[in-house]
């Protein structure tokens, strides 16, 4: 069977896109010893910043962790803005769909009334919290910061069609790439953003800090706001120092913050002071060692307690995860017609649910074609991808889909959307996806855009950083 593929710059080899005709043109004029170096430049500037990735797993020859720079690509990617209109409006019907739901599941669950969910589907799901029953959170907001992954695909005609691969509600990161992707262009290239109307992204920390303070339990004008951040073995501590630093917050670890008279204080030089919002970037399992996890040195003992009577709000609630849970995502679709009573926007990628006997017989004899995920893995991990997995690794999932069923999910695999970029060879097209970050405060908003992330590897459709992708800069034109 022919896939077909679809690029995001070139119509065929001899036709390039409307919406990237004056990037192509400029880019035919740039001479490649020019490009390398502005390439170099790119890397040097990203290093001495700091803008590292750690990989878990991976070792150095001294036996530490690796920290990896995020490759970085100069080709842009472009979209127009007719297209992200589109896709703007199905994240924001996404988003307040995902954010009803959960809310429901922790108060009336009518949508497991209705049997649109099976019970068990929630109750089973390692992420449910049962301490948040019946809490009340500001304005029902679950997920105030929620990155959704897109990804293209040929449709029957030819034609580029976004669909949501997954919902990332509980700590999503990427977002500092985003910012620093653009800083990083507009140096090199300025007169590139002359000459093209880009529409703007670094008003992103200002967005954030205006949701963050919207759902504050407090009334003054001026709510303190903290990031809460595991320490500088994350692997995503660059990202933690860096929006605090943006914001004008405080960078907090859980060795900062007390609980006294059922209010959070955070130690400063000047004596314990009170904060109102916890932006936190410590998964729920380490946030309160009474409640959770009893040997955690990374969060607050008795922040839980706080939190259920109103006290302090938690951005990223606790709980969230139950709605970002890989065998929850095919029944999004169904949530948005549940709660808001409208056709999704965005489709999902088909879905088979091991859980289901007839999917998991169907799983079991097409492995080789399909994309099988863990349910809850992350990061690339605990993945097969069917079409570029040996015989050894095929019969390897299967048993392991045959152990525990309700484990596992499987998509087609998809041929994801392609864009020029520089490798050691010169330029080259490689696949895509996209993460825009979408803030649910008072409303729901986002930046024009998101992080595109890029398989750098030839053919390889991962384009996890922990799995050696990169990045590049997104351009969404304005009409």
């Amino acid at each position: 069977m022919q896939i077909q593929k679809f690029d995001e710059m070139n119509a065929s080899p001899e036709q390039v896109r409307a919406h990237y005709e004056n990037y192509a043109r400029w880019l035919a004029q740039q001479p490649e010893d020019v490009m390398q170096s502005r390439r170099a430049e790119a890397e040097m500037i990203f290093r001495r910043v700091g803008i590292t990735f750690a990989v878990y797993g991976a070792k150095d020859e001294d036996g530490s962790g690796t920290e990896r720079l995020i490759p970085f690509d100069l080709i842009p990617r472009v979209i127009p803005a007719h297209e992200w209109k589109s896709m703007e409006a199905g994240l924001v019907q996404r988003v307040t769909a995902l954010n009803r739901f959960i809310h429901d599941v922790y108060h009336g669950q009518e949508i497991i009334k209705a049997g649109v969910v099976p019970a068990e589907q929630i109750f089973q799901n390692a992420q449910f919290r049962p301490e948040m029953m019946g809490v009340d959170v500001p304005g029902g907001v679950y997920s105030h910061i929620s990155g959704i992954d897109i990804v293209r695909a040929p449709d029957a005609q030819g034609n580029g069609e976004y669909y949501v691969l997954e919902d990332n509600l509980r700590v999503p990161s990427g977002v500092s790439y985003m910012l620093e992707d653009r800083k990083m262009m507009m140096r090199l290239f300025p007169e590139l953003f002359a000459e093209n109307r880009v529409a703007p992204v670094a008003h992103y920390p200002d967005l954030l800090l205006e949701t963050l303070r919207t759902v504050s339990p407090a009334t003054t004008a001026e709510p303190t706001v903290v990031v809460l951040t595991p320490g500088m073995y994350n692997s995503a501590y660059f990202e933690h120092a860096f929006l605090a630093q943006q914001m004008g917050v405080e960078l907090v670890e859980g060795q900062d913050l007390f609980v006294k008279d059922n209010f959070v204080y955070m130690r400063t030089t000047r004596g314990p002071k009170r904060v109102d919002v916890i932006y936190r970037r410590v998964d729920d399992d380490f946030l309160d060692p009474l409640a959770f996890r009893p040997t955690s040195t990374l969060g607050c003992a008795g922040l839980l307690d706080v939190y259920r009577s109103g006290n302090v709000t938690l951005c990223n609630a606790i709980g969230t995860g139950v709605a970002d849970d890989k065998s929850i995502y095919p029944y999004v679709p169904k949530m948005i017609e549940f709660y808001l009573g409208e056709k999704p926007i965005l489709n999902n990628v088909p879905t088979f649910m091991g859980r289901n006997a007839d999917d998991l017989k169907y799983i079991l004899a097409n492995l080789k074609e399909l994309v099988v995920k863990e349910v809850h893995g992350a990061g690339g991990y605990g993945m097969l991808v069917g079409p570029a997995a040996t015989k050894a690794e095929i019969e390897d999932f299967r048993q392991a889909v045959l152990a525990n069923p309700s484990g596992y999910i499987a998509q087609p695999t998809l041929s994801l959307s392609t864009c020029p970029t520089y490798v050691e060879k010169g330029i080259a097209p490689r696949h895509i996806d996209l993460r825009p970050f979408v803030l649910s405060g008072k409303t729901v908003q986002m930046v024009p855009g998101g992080l595109t992330r890029v398989a750098l590897k030839e053919g390889s459709l991962v384009v996890n950083s922990s799995q050696g992708g990169g990045t590049k800069d997104t351009w969404i034109l304005e009409a």
